[in-house]
C-alpha cells in the first residue's frame, strides 16, 4: 500500500464494486424490489467507486464526487458503496486535506445521509442515525490518528534532514578552519627554510675562497633545506583554500623536540603521562615534526576532557626507517574494541577532524577508536621524508 498506493485503492474500489454486484444479483433473483435498467446501474456503480482510486492524489475532488454520485446511487438502492465510500472519504479528507476541510466534508456527508435516511426509513431513523454517526465518528478519529502520525513523521524527517545539513556544514567549516591553520603553520615552515637558505648562501659567498670546505657544507645545507621547503610548499598548496587570519602574529612552531614540555604541562593538569621515544626525532622535516606534535597535543587534550578522573595516558613515538609511528593511549572512556579508520566517517568533534586532515596532508594515516577493555587509542603514521 505504501509503495503503490493506487494499486491498493484500486483493490478497495474493485472490492466495493463486486460487493454491490453480489447484492444486486441477490435482489435480481428475488426480483424485489425491481432493479433499474443496466445502463443506469452500471455507470452509477462505476462512478461511485472510481474516485476511490484517486483519493490520495486528489482527496477533495474525489470526496465530493463520491458525495454527489452517492445521492442517486443511494436513492436507487444500488448497494452499500455510497455509504462505505463516503465513510472512506471522511477519513481521506482528514488525513490528506486537513482537519478544517475534513470537518466541512463530515458535516456535508452527515446532512446528505441524514436527509436520505429521513426519506427512506423514517420509522428506523434514530437507530439508522446512530449507526451513521458512530461510523462517521470512527472514520474521523481514525483519520485524526493517522494524520497526526503522518505529520509527526514528516516533522521528524525534516528535523533529521536539518540536523544532517547542519552537521555537514559544521564539518566542512571545521575542515576549512583546520586546513587554514595547517596552511599558516606550513607557511612558517617554508619561511624558516628560506631564511636558512639565505643565511647559508651569504655565508657560502664569504667562505668560498677562504674556506671552500665550509662553503661546500653551506651549499649542501641549502640544497637539503630547499628540497624540504619545496615539498612543504606543495603540501601548502594542497590544503590552502582561502585567505585566513591575515595579520596574525607569527610565533615559532613547536615540533617533536617539544613533546617533553607538552607531557609536563599535561602532568601538571592532573593526568599522568608516560612518554616513550624510540629513535632520534631531531632529523624530521619541520612539517612532519609539527604534525607529530599537534596529533599528540590533540590526543592528550581529549584525554584531559573526556577520560575522567584517575586516567593515565601513554605516548609512544617510534621512527622506523622512513615512517614515524605515533600512538597515544589512555585507560578511561572507551569500551568498544572496534577501531575507526581515518578514511571513513569519524566520531567526535573538530579535533579528530583536524588530526585526520593533518595526517593526510603528509601522506600518512590515522586510526581513532576505543581500546579493548576500556580507554581510547589514537594511532598515526607519518612518512619521514616528504615526496619531492
Amino acid at each position: 500500500m505504501r509503495a503503490h498506493p493506487m494499486v491498493g485503492d484500486s483493490l478497495i474500489a474493485v472490492t466495493l464494486a463486486l460487493f454491490d454486484l453480489l447484492l444486486l444479483v441477490g435482489d435480481a433473483v428475488e426480483d424485489e424490489p425491481p432493479l433499474p435498467a443496466w445502463y443506469v446501474t452500471l455507470p452509477l456503480g462505476i462512478a461511485i467507486v472510481t474516485p476511490l482510486v484517486f483519493r490520495r492524489k486528489y482527496p477533495l475532488t474525489a470526496a465530493y464526487l463520491v458525495l454527489l454520485v452517492g445521492v442517486p446511487h443511494s436513492v436507487l438502492k444500488l448497494g452499500v458503496a455510497s455509504f462505505l465510500g463516503g465513510a472512506i472519504m471522511v477519513y481521506t479528507v482528514v488525513v490528506y486535506a486537513g482537519r478544517r476541510r475534513g470537518a466541512l466534508y463530515l458535516v456535508a456527508t452527515f446532512v446528505v445521509s441524514g436527509v436520505q435516511l429521513m426519506l427512506d426509513t423514517p420509522n428506523d431513523l434514530p437507530a439508522e442515525a446512530l449507526m451513521l454517526g458512530l461510523t462517521l465518528a470512527f472514520c474521523w478519529v481514525l483519520g485524526e490518528f493517522v494524520g497526526a502520525r503522518r505529520a509527526y513523521h514528516a516533522e521528524v524527517e525534516a528535523r533529521l534532514h536539518l540536523l544532517e545539513t547542519e552537521r555537514d556544514q559544521a564539518t566542512r567549516l571545521a575542515v576549512g578552519e583546520e586546513r587554514g591553520r595547517i596552511a599558516r603553520e606550513l607557511h612558517d615552515v617554508v619561511a624558516h627554510a628560506v631564511s636558512v637558505m639565505v643565511v647559508q648562501a651569504d655565508g657560502a659567498s664569504y667562505a668560498i675562497r677562504s674556506n671552500p670546505e665550509l662553503a661546500e657544507r653551506a651549499v649542501r645545507t641549502i640544497s637539503e633545506t630547499g628540497r624540504e621547503a619545496l615539498a612543504e610548499l606543495r603540501r601548502l598548496l594542497d590544503v590552502l583554500r582561502n585567505d585566513h587570519a591575515q595579520g596574525e602574529p607569527r610565533v615559532p612552531q613547536p615540533g617533536a623536540d617539544s613533546l617533553a614540555e607538552l607531557a609536563d604541562r599535561v602532568r601538571a593538569a592532573g593526568v599522568p603521562v608516560r612518554l616513550d621515544l624510540e629513535g632520534s626525532l631531531t632529523g624530521l622535516p619541520a612539517g612532519v615534526s609539527l604534525g607529530v606534535y599537534r596529533i599528540v597535543q590533540e590526543s592528550l587534550t581529549n584525554t584531559l576532557k573526556h577520560a575522567g578522573r584517575g586516567a593515565r595516558a601513554e605516548v609512544r613515538i617510534r621512527q622506523d626507517g622512513e615512517v614515524v609511528d605515533v600512538e597515544v593511549t589512555d585507560d578511561g572512556g572507551g569500551r568498544s574494541p572496534a577501531l575507526i579508520p581515518a578514511t571513513g566517517p569519524m566520531p567526535g568533534g573538530n579535533g579528530l577532524i583536524g588530526m585526520r586532515e593533518r595526517a593526510h596532508v603528509f601522506g600518512g594515516s590515522l586510526e581513532v577508536g576505543p581500546r579493548p577493555g576500556g580507554g581510547w587509542r589514537v594511532h598515526a603514521t607519518l612518512p619521514v621524508r616528504l615526496a619531492p
